[in-house]
């Protein structure tokens, strides 16, 4: 970690940077779903404006000046001035993107991305005539000033209203580090009734573009209202080490020794006190509340005395909706917290087993103590989980600009409808999840969605829906894209495949046999290679990343009604809870989160199909039966039904099978630990970990294993024991 305090304000404020920008995009998909309500474009603008203004305390000026040009553009939304049209909207969101580009090159210290200029001529276009100008082209022009006010005597005790007094003068640095002190002076009056006087000294100079941003103005605010301290405080946040802030309660007016009569008189003596109307200022409106410790800002505009420049200054509203209190810890800690709890659990399984191997009684003190132990290190790696747990939202927001980028590039009209984004699955997940579904994203939008025209010819909206969803199930987190395109052209697929020899012309294969032909390495259904990417090629490398994530891909397709891929993916990569079986002599573990039901084999219920295949008869369903250590390679074949015990497992498409163990040893939570980087990719074989008395299990993925095509060879599963 960097000693320089700086560094790490700084590094603090990227972070609420990405907070930021996802609540922007949040808030611009409820403006395109047609939600134009004032605080929903105040969500837009406050993010903008807080990006800008924290850029400007750190001399970030391209980042500054970019955020300055958008939010004025906002400010004109929020003000009624413009109204926010589709096009419009699709211009923000164009906007949104390059600002988080912005941002993130300003943070790794890279160049600016190229598409800047041409989106603020667009945004220019978009204000008409009056244009955006470059903030180092903005002209200082003086604020008209009112110098007829009334002063009126100070009503009695009785009479008073609860308020404050506040003075408020800028220091050297505050106009330099891009506050603006009319939005200070903006976020007062929203707490209250506030009457603002600009106190102007005798001897105030021409107004010059070398004296632009000096302080030479104060001023004094009478706030009344049920107001506190803190509130007021709260505005200041951001410019207290660079201005002089008294605040006093009415009748002891700060920095002025009396009440407000006493401040007339006295700034007549010394200054020339002018009356601001609030009113006059652009209307403001009640921003309501914003996330943990980020500041909330009103507009900004040209303030008197220097250029317009980003502000910092706003006021956080507090109360019962108030955030929950966060802390951020830096990933490595939280990674040697989840090995730690990791050898906890191997370490409470070997301590188990030995306490078993020693023949302690159950109702012994030694076995009491043992089962408090087990549930403390359950719960204690459960809330570690939980702390690495993050939800799909960010990536989900990613896959929106996908989808923007994508349709506008091939020329199709696509909306994205994301549903679970707050379905939380653990951040390696997300982080490895990012390629492959972006892959997918992009193969729904070019070749899984028809182009508009078709669509009108086919009876649908000329607008394509790709919907992106995740959950929970069994055990398991299941993300599925969908498109209401065209559908798999089946046909097409399958003669492909015999022309390039992956079939036989006389193969009979069924309609998820030819979905899964999209998988093989370099298929492709497209004759031309795509700018983006076509529905197939590069699918084997998807579904091998998938895989290395210890999850599956399936694939379902109705002609003419589009296409759905599913994704099944365990809920963490570290600790999961299995079933330990035997087979053939090898212990292994089967997931619990597939395991249906367990039942006892009986050779009555086994019944020949054909010469290599039986199926089992549970209830009145029959399912395939296999022989675990069999498929694995540890035995032959059986010659004949024998009794046993079988696990009845079921697959993502519905389907179920039944496996047939020896034995079933316990039900135990297992550290996984994976065989990517030494063995590759095993089909049927998840990972590996280590029981109790130090020996070596595999992790089976079953619905991997009975997969056609998928049984791993005796040597591979050697290897890898």
């Amino acid at each position: 970690m960097s000693n320089d305090p700086m560094a790490e304000i700084r590094a603090s404020f990227f972070v609420e940077c990405e907070e930021l920008l996802e609540s922007l995009q949040d808030a611009l998909n409820v403006m395109d779903e047609g939600a134009h309500d004032a605080e929903t474009i105040n969500v837009v603008f406050r993010a903008v404006h807080s990006i800008k203004g924290g850029a400007g305390a750190f001399g970030l000026d391209e980042l500054v000046s970019f955020s300055h040009r958008f939010e004025t553009v906002m400010e004109e939304v929020r003000s009624g001035r413009l109204d926010p049209t589709p096009e419009a909207i699709k211009l923000f969101f164009l906007t949104a993107d390059l600002l988080q580009d912005i941002v993130r090159a300003t943070r790794d210290g890279d160049a600016a991305p190229p598409g800047t200029e041409a989106v603020l001529a667009a945004l220019e276009t978009l204000l008409g005539e009056d244009g955006l100008q470059p903030e180092e082209a903005i002209d200082f022009a003086p604020m008209a000033l009112s110098f007829d006010f009334g002063v009126t005597t100070a009503p009695d005790d009785a009479e008073r209203e609860p308020g404050w007094s506040i003075t408020f003068a800028p220091e050297a640095g505050l106009y330099t580090s891009g506050n603006e002190a009319l939005l200070i002076l903006r976020s007062l009056s929203q707490l209250g009734a506030a009457t603002i006087r600009c106190l102007i000294p005798d001897d105030l100079p021409a107004p010059t573009g070398e004296n632009a941003e000096t302080p030479l103005l104060s001023w004094h605010v009478t706030l009344r209202g049920d107001v506190t301290e803190g509130d007021i405080r709260q505005v200041f946040d951001f410019v207290a080490d660079v201005c002089r802030i008294e605040i006093a309660p009415l009748g002891h007016d700060a920095g002025l020794g009396g009440d407000l009569s006493a401040l007339v008189v006295d700034a007549q003596e010394d200054a020339t006190a002018t009356v601001l109307d609030p009113a006059a200022a652009p209307p403001a409106t009640d921003m309501g509340q914003t996330d943990g410790a980020n500041a909330e800002y009103a507009a900004d505009a040209p303030a008197a005395g220097r250029s317009s420049r980003a502000a910092t200054a706003g006021a956080q509203a507090t109360g019962a909706n108030e955030p929950a209190a966060t802390v951020r810890v830096d990933l490595e800690k939280i990674d040697r917290l989840v090995n730690l709890v990791g050898e906890l659990v191997i370490n409470q399984a070997m301590l188990a087993q030995s306490v078993e191997k020693a023949g302690i009684g159950h109702q012994s003190d030694v076995m009491s103590g043992l089962e408090s132990f087990m549930m403390l290190t359950r719960d204690l790696q459960e809330s570690v989980m939980m702390i690495r747990a993050q939800p799909v939202k960010p990536l989900f927001q990613r896959m929106a600009r996908i989808v923007r980028e994508a349709s506008a590039s091939v020329g199709k009209e696509v909306r994205l409808r994301t549903e679970g984004d707050f379905t939380e699955v653990d951040k390696t997940v997300i982080e490895r999840l990012a390629d492959p579904l972006t892959h997918m994203i992009r193969n729904a939008v070019d070749h899984g969605l028809e182009m508009p025209e078709r669509r009108r010819a086919a009876g649908k909206s000329p607008e394509g829906l790709i919907v992106l969803s995740a959950s929970h199930r069994a055990g398991r987190v299941l993300i599925e894209i969908e498109d209401d395109g065209a559908g798999i052209n089946r046909p097409k697929v399958r003669d492909i495949a015999i022309r390039k020899g992956l079939i036989a012309p006389d193969a009979q294969l069924s309609d998820s046999e030819i979905d899964n032909l999209l998988f093989l390495p370099g298929f492709s259904t497209v004759s031309e290679v795509s700018a983006l990417s076509g529905r197939g090629v590069g699918m084997d490398v998807v579904r091998s990343a998938i895989t290395g994530l210890g999850g599956r891909i399936t694939i379902t397709s109705a002609p003419g009604r589009g296409t759905r891929f599913s994704i099944s993916l365990p809920l963490t990569l570290a600790v999961l809870d299995g079933m330990v079986v035997q087979a053939a002599d090898q212990t292994l573990v089967v997931p619990l989160s597939a395991i249906i039901e367990t039942a006892r084999l009986e050779p009555g219920n086994i019944h020949h199909l054909s010469a290599s295949g039986e199926m089992m008869r549970i209830r009145s369903e029959f399912v395939p039966l296999f022989d675990l250590g069999q498929q694995l390679g540890f035995r032959d074949a059986r010659h004949k039904a024998q009794s046993g015990i079988v696990l009845l497992i079921s697959q993502e498409d519905g389907r179920r099978a039944a496996l047939i163990v020896d034995a079933i040893m316990e039900q135990r939570q297992v550290v996984i630990k994976g065989l990517g980087q030494s063995y590759g990719n095993i089909p049927g074989v998840a990972a590996a970990t280590i029981l109790g008395d130090g020996q070596i299990a595999l992790i089976l993925d079953p619905a991997d294993l009975v997969r056609a095509g998928t049984i791993p060879s005796h040597s591979d599963l050697k290897a890898a024991v």
